[in-house]
């Protein structure tokens, strides 16, 4: 796992030299501790209608595998290909084999060299062939090009700056920030989005000229000009015709070959273990596949509902792991100001937090560690999943039933002010009840409701978001699916919308600055496309998700793994607010420095710490999204910035 960056010029004025190229590289020192490596080809004049363009590549190695060999940038044995890449390819012995019968020379055993020969062979087409995480960038001296890459679900980063005669890219925004012609302007789109998502989706970031490659895609620039498409669509539009029998069987095959695969290092491995039924899963095959002891490690919190730890000792216990366990507390914010340094752009997941501490922990043992995220978008593990399928029954409700539901009885219930209890669920349920799926969907899983966010922001802002409207990002994956039901279609939109943009990234940060490699068995392709023709009756059975995924592999697991509620990874902070951080977010969030943006109404921003404070109603995802704001406006834009422009 590594740190990648680099540009492509066609203008000898827009060159990247030496000095600049370290900078940025060695500000992603924390994906690549091991090593640095530079290549820089200058721009070359050859005649006065034919040139060849600059290139600059920078490199931050993880060493991972082929410790010796690995080393990048890495290049074709007549330097006409170059490769730098950040990630892990499980089946690069299987298509070294492959390569070297059609007569091609290895060097070295990584699979980094493999990347190189396939796209000698296949061009673009090598993504293709790619089962693993990555994103990569390829210079073609032969075709003059630049081509990027990343995995199929998002599970590496890469962002990228088209500039008049250049183009820049990096694994983090940081690296293309150390160049002062980058512009720092906030796109305002970009920034609604995030309040309603708590993440910016891609193709945006938070910066107007900087964009991300969205997962599954290539982008290739050549003669000046940029091209960036799909290699792989996932299909969610059919289901599979097997029995529910043949489909266990074929998960179990299936998953267990993707964590033997993702078990490959030459390096210290465990895994994180929560308890629940994915991570369980993956450390019961672990134990399977592996003739000694896995390590695994948990999170835990002092407020019981959050706490997971219990349930993760009793499935160590019960596998025989090398069990590690630890505690966050509210002094774990004090981290804050690192974890809005490291992501780079606003990102409020507050499950952060700990998968910063749990990667912190882990790294002193481990250099990689598999993980069980995927399950739920795949297995339908979701609860909010339940509430779109009795939302898809009620909307099939005679008419007069549905007006007895979509009444505005529902208005008179008292207001409870913890975020998950049944009787504030019921209310939003209701209250969804007349909106169309999508929209219905949406209001569920968006922080800021579309009227709270209008109440939020200052005049001059609204009217600069006119344009905009964060549905739509929502709405291009939901039509995407177009399942033969709302289940489906809910799944496969978190699938390759809040999978990538939030679980993804939350975990590729979090842990790659404590320079831990994370794996996820569940992404590996042939799994999600099985899991994907797999009908929602096989999933979500009796208003429980992953009914399909607990049988099987319940024989290996304690019952109390299939049966208990799932609690997922979060953080209390409705209880941190209303205690041990409420001074903190009542400084941050109202002093000058934050009321000078002239970003949101003050009074507006005062209303919601109070009616959380008072216990009113529960704000704790909408003030913490706002404190993370905050304190990445102070650190990327400085104390005295003012909207748009950082």
């Amino acid at each position: 796992m590594c740190g990648i960056t680099g540009a492509i010029w066609t203008n000898p004025e827009s060159s990247v030299g030496q000095d600049t190229l370290r900078r940025m590289t060695d500000v992603l020192r924390h994906r690549g501790p091991d090593e640095r490596g530079t290549y820089i080809s200058d721009f070359k004049l050859r005649s006065p209608y034919d040139s060849m363009p600059g290139v600059a590549l920078g490199h931050r190695r993880l060493s991972i595998i082929d410790i010796a060999g690995g080393v990048q940038p890495m290049s074709n044995e007549d330097q006409t290909v170059w490769l730098v890449f950040n990630g892990e390819i499980y089946n690069h012995r299987a298509l070294r084999s492959r390569l070297e019968g059609a007569g091609h020379r290895f060097k070295s055993h990584s699979d980094t060299e493999v990347i190189i020969h396939l796209y000698e062979d296949e061009g673009v087409r090598c993504f293709e062939h790619l089962n693993g995480m990555f994103a990569l960038a390829i210079w073609d001296a032969r075709n003059r090009r630049l081509v990027l890459g990343r995995d199929r679900l998002g599970q590496k980063p890469l962002v990228y700056c088209q500039q008049a005669d250049s183009l820049l890219f990096a694994s983090e925004l940081k690296s293309l920030l150390q160049l002062p012609e980058v512009s720092r302007d906030i796109d305002p789109a970009a920034l609604d989005e995030y309040l309603t998502y708590q993440y910016v989706p891609h193709p945006k970031t938070i910066f107007k000229g900087i964009r991300k490659l969205p997962p599954a895609h290539y982008a290739m620039y050549q003669d000046g000009k940029l091209n960036v498409e799909p290699y792989w669509t996932p299909d969610g539009r059919q289901v599979k015709s097997l029995s529910e029998k043949e489909t266990v069987v074929q998960i179990r095959e299936l998953l267990t070959s993707s964590v033997e695969r993702r078990m490959q290092s030459d390096v210290p491995l465990g895994a994180f273990l929560s308890g629940g039924m994915d991570s369980s899963i993956i450390v019961a095959l672990m134990c399977q596949l592996s003739p000694g002891s896995i390590k695994t490690f948990s999170i835990g919190f002092p407020t019981p509902e959050y706490d997971e730890s219990s349930y993760a000792r009793k499935v160590a216990e019960h596998l025989g792991t090398d069990h590690y366990e630890f505690q966050v507390t509210p002094k774990g914010t004090e981290i804050l100001p690192q974890l809005v340094w490291h992501f780079d752009e606003p990102m409020a997941d507050s499950s952060a937090i700990p998968t910063w501490y749990l990667s912190q922990w882990a790294r002193e043992q481990v250099k990689v560690a598999l993980t069980g995220d995927g399950g739920d978008e795949l297995f339908a593990g979701y609860q909010r999943y339940q509430a779109v399928q009795l939302a898809s029954r009620c909307d099939n409700l005679p008419a007069s039933l549905r007006r007895v539901f979509t009444s505005r009885l529902w208005q008179h219930l008292p207001a409870p002010t913890h975020q998950k209890s049944r009787l504030r669920l019921l209310k939003r349920f209701l209250e969804a009840l007349k909106q169309d799926p999508v929209r219905r969907y949406l209001n569920w899983i968006e922080i800021f409701h579309e009227s709270q966010r209008v109440s939020l922001y200052a005049d001059d802002w609204i009217r600069r978001l006119r344009t905009s409207d964060p549905i739509h990002f929502l709405e291009q994956a939901w039509s995407r699916a177009s399942g033969p039901d709302d289940v489906s279609c809910a799944a496969f939109a978190d699938l390759i919308t809040y999978l990538p943009c939030d679980l993804m990234t939350k975990v590729d940060i979090a842990s790659m600055a404590h320079s831990l490699e994370c794996r996820q068995p569940f992404l590996d392709h042939h799994l999600v496309e099985l899991a994907l023709q797999v009908p929602v009756s096989f999933k979500l059975r009796q208003q429980r998700g992953k009914h399909i995924l607990w049988n099987s592999f319940r024989d290996l697991l304690p019952r109390v793994v299939g049966t208990r509620s799932k609690m997922g990874f979060g953080v209390p902070l409705g209880h941190w607010f209303r205690h041990e951080l409420r001074d903190m977010v009542q400084d941050l969030l109202t002093d000058q420095t934050a009321q000078a943006r002239g970003l949101f109404h003050p009074q507006s921003v005062q209303q919601f710490i109070k009616e959380h404070l008072e216990g009113t109603f529960d704000h704790g995802y909408r003030l913490w999204s706002l404190l993370v704001l905050e304190l990445w406006m102070r650190r990327w834009c400085g104390s005295d910035a003012m909207f748009p422009r950082c």
